[in-house]
């Protein structure tokens, strides 16, 4: 019997494509049904997209809770309906007397913690429905501010109003309004006109692989696929025997002696060190399965 496919692929997204185009492609290069991504790229945007197979799409949301790291470009001087490049320019104004002291102190006042008002061009839904949906209809709705983090957020002139920059942020965190944001705070307005993910918590471009080579069938299931333990390697981890590994695949609670761990989500793995599920373990040593993906005890040998 042929084992199931499970694991993380990183991908270098190509522009024009959406992620799900994206989960199509890795659902066929596969052939596995069980496909879904963390973390959301627009089409115009390019870079690390995670994709989960099989059971560990079920450690996705662990993923979606590290950090983002992006590369792009941004113009002063104009806002648009999207907040960037492929929208309708709703205002313009004349920033060609902003110096670059000033782009930088804006920028740094973007950092820390923030209050940021999600975009109607975002995939939040509202009453059952998209932003983006009711945005393409010239609907605009409340949103809620959400508190972000930028931890970093560099920018460098090119010229002519262009600025290429680099930020380091928080989960939930929209680019597009910090590049928003930006242009308000030089009493003007800008734009983002490219996007890149350089990074999400562990993973960077070096772990992407080429979305054609998937596609053509260059890459091989071994070649692309990451083990589930690489997804949750940020949390702590927990070792148990056979007995208790087994007794948590079947959804059972553990003791475990907790020693220097915090409790929290942890990372439990069988002897033989593949994961076995993430699990809740709490002060006094009980380890209860949130997300099983194995078996728990490694095969014996033939």
């Amino acid at each position: 019997m042929t084992e199931e496919l499970l694991g993380l692929v990183v991908v270098d997204k190509p522009k024009g494509l959406t992620s799900h185009d994206v989960v199509a492609v890795i659902r066929r290069a596969l052939g596995v049904r069980r496909v879904g991504h963390a973390g959301t790229l627009d089409p115009p945007a390019t870079g690390v997209l995670l994709v989960g197979v099989g059971r560990a799409t079920r450690l996705l949301r662990f993923l979606e809770a590290t950090s983002k790291r992006y590369d792009g470009t941004l113009s002063l001087g104009a806002t648009t309906n999207t907040l960037d490049a492929t929208g309708t320019v709703t205002a313009t104004f004349d920033m060609t007397s902003v110096t670059e002291a000033q782009v930088r102190a804006a920028a740094r006042s973007l950092t820390g913690d923030l209050e940021q008002v999600p975009p109607m061009v975002s995939a939040i839904h509202h009453e059952g429905r998209r932003l983006h949906e009711l945005a393409r209809e010239g609907i605009e709705v409340p949103r809620k501010p959400r508190r972000v983090h930028v931890e970093r957020f560099d920018v460098a002139p090119l010229g002519d109003g262009s600025w290429s920059f680099g930020v380091e942020c928080s989960p939930g965190t929209y680019v597009r309004s910090l590049v928003d944001d930006l242009g308000g705070a030089l009493g003007g307005g800008a734009h983002l006109t490219s996007l890149r993910r350089t990074g999400v918590g562990r993973f960077s471009l070096d772990d992407a692989h080429d979305l054609e080579a998937i596609r053509d069938g260059s890459l091989s299931p071994l070649e692309m696929l990451l083990s589930p333990r690489s997804m949750v390697e940020h949390l702590g981890v927990v070792t148990v025997d056979r007995a208790a590994a087994g007794a948590l695949a079947r959804g059972g609670t553990v003791h475990v002696d907790a020693g220097v761990q915090h409790p929290g989500d942890v990372a439990v793995c069988n002897e033989a060190g593949a994961l076995v599920a993430v699990a809740v373990l709490d002060a006094q040593g009980a380890v209860r399965p949130e997300v099983v993906v194995a078996s728990g005890a490694p095969r014996d040998e033939d």
